[in-house]
C-alpha cells in the first residue's frame, strides 16, 4: 500500500525537529561551562536566600551555568518554592526505602544526604551528560564574582589532571586571616561548600560513593589519589546555614565570621598557570622558605612582634592542635591533613595584614623541596 506523500513530509518534519531539539540540548550542554546544582530538602526560606543571591549574578551568564534545583524529599513548600523560579530546572530525588544506619545512634541525615548526592550527580552527569557540574547547597550566598572564578578555573580543572576538584571555600576564610582576593592555592585537603567536578571524576565516584559522610569520604587518601583541590584565599560562598544536618556546629567561631569576596576580579585575565603542579610546588616551596622560622611556645607572641612572613613548625598532630587554637583557626585533621594544607602546611593572613603565618609540619620542607 503506497504511503501518502503528506504521511511522509509530516514524518521528515518530525525528525527534523528532533534532531535539531537534540543537537540544540547537546550543545547547551558541551557548551556550558558548568551546571550549577542547589541540594536542597526541607528549608524553603534558605532555598530562597540562596536561590535570590544566586540569580543576582547569573543572568548574565545564564547560558553558561544553567541552573538546577534537587529537591530531597517531599516537602511541599520547597517543591513549591522552587517551581516558582522557571529559569531553574526542579528536579526531585524520593527514597521510600527506610535508612539503615551502620552504626547504632548514628544521624540518618547523613545518609540520606550521600544518596541524595549520588542521585542528583548521576542526574546531571549520565542523564544530561554536562561536562562539569558545580554543587551548592540551599544555605549558600555567593560572590559577585562567583561564575567568572569557576569559567577561569575550569579550563585548569580541564587540562591538569592532578587536580580532582575546584571549591570556591577556604576553611580558615575568616575575615581576619584572609587578605588577597587573587589569590588561589592547592590544597590536598577537599573543602567542599561550593565546588566544581568533571564527569571523567564522577564517572570514578559514582560507582564507589558512599553510604554517608561522603564529604569526609573524598578527603580519603584512597580516594583523591594524591590529587589536589583549588581554593581562593577569599571565599566565594558564604554559609549561612546556622542550623541543618551538622546542628549549628562550630558556626559562631568558623562560620559566621567568613569573609565573602566583594572585589572585583577580572578573571578572564588572570593568568592562572601558577596553579599548575610543577609551578605550584616551587613558587609556595620558596614562601615558605623566605618566611621567618618562630619556635617555642611562646610562637604567637613572637609572630605578633615581627613585621614579616613566619613559619612555625608543629611536630605532629596535638602540636598543630595547639597551635592552631592560639591563633584561632580549624584544628581538625582528616586522614592525617588539617584542613586546608598543602604538603602539610597551612597558611593563613596574620589579623587580615599582608603577612602570613606559615604552619610547617615535620615533613613539609622536605615536600616541598627546600
Amino acid at each position: 500500500m503506497a504511503r501518502n506523500p503528506c504521511d511522509i513530509r509530516l514524518l521528515l518534519v518530525a525528525a527534523a525537529f528532533a534532531f535539531i531539539y537534540i543537537q540544540v540540548r547537546l550543545f547547551s550542554t558541551q557548551s556550558s561551562s558548568a551546571a550549577v546544582v542547589i541540594m536542597a530538602c526541607n528549608r524553603p526560606d534558605y532555598l530562597q536566600r540562596t536561590v535570590e543571591s544566586i540569580l543576582k549574578y547569573q543572568k548574565a551568564v545564564a547560558s553558561k551555568f544553567p541552573l538546577f534545583i534537587s529537591q530531597d524529599g517531599t516537602n511541599g513548600e520547597v517543591k513549591k518554592k522552587a517551581l516558582s523560579y522557571n529559569q531553574i530546572t526542579f528536579m526531585q530525588h524520593v527514597d521510600l526505602e527506610p535508612v539503615r544506619t551502620e552504626r547504632p545512634g548514628e544521624n540518618v541525615a547523613y545518609y540520606k544526604i550521600a544518596n541524595h548526592y549520588k542521585w542528583a550527580l548521576d542526574e546531571l552527569f549520565i542523564k544530561h551528560d554536562f561536562r562539569r557540574v558545580i554543587i551548592l547547597e540551599d544555605d549558600m550566598e555567593i560572590a559577585p564574582d562567583f561564575f567568572d572564578y569557576f569559567e577561569a578555573a575550569a579550563k585548569l580543572l580541564d587540562t591538569d589532571k592532578t587536580i580532582m576538584a575546584v571549591s570556591s571555600w577556604n576553611d580558615n576564610g575568616q575575615k581576619q586571616f584572609v587578605y588577597d582576593p587573587k589569590a588561589l592555592y592547592r590544597s590536598d585537603f577537599f573543602p567542599g561548600l561550593g565546588w566544581m567536578l568533571t564527569k571523567s571524576t564522577w564517572m570514578e565516584l559514582s560507582p564507589k560513593w558512599p553510604k554517608a559522610y561522603w564529604d569526609d569520604w573524598v578527603r580519603l587518601k584512597e580516594v583523591h589519589r594524591d590529587r589536589q583541590f583549588i581554593r581562593p584565599e577569599v571565599c566565594r560562598t558564604y554559609n549561612f546555614g546556622e542550623h541543618g544536618s551538622s546542628m549549628g556546629q562550630f558556626f559562631d567561631q568558623y562560620l559566621k565570621p567568613i569573609k565573602l569576596n566583594d572585589a572585583h576580579i577580572d578573571w578572564n585575565s588572570e593568568d592562572l598557570s601558577y596553579l599548575k603542579e610543577d609551578k605550584f610546588l616551587t613558587k609556595f616551596g620558596k614562601d615558605v622558605a623566605s618566611a621567618t622560622p618562630v619556635h617555642g611556645s611562646d610562637a604567637l607572641l613572637k609572630a605578633h612582634n615581627l613585621d614579616v612572613d613566619v613559619r612555625i613548625q608543629y611536630d605532629n598532630q596535638g602540636d598543630f592542635e595547639r597551635i592552631a587554637r592560639q591563633f584561632g583557626i580549624f584544628e581538625e585533621w582528616k586522614d592525617g591533613v588539617p584542613r586546608a594544607a598543602y604538603k602539610g602546611v597551612v597558611v593563613f593572613r596574620y589579623k587580615s595584614s599582608q603577612r602570613r603565618i606559615y604552619l610547617v609540619g615535620p615533613d613539609s620542607l622536605r615536600q616541598l623541596g627546600v
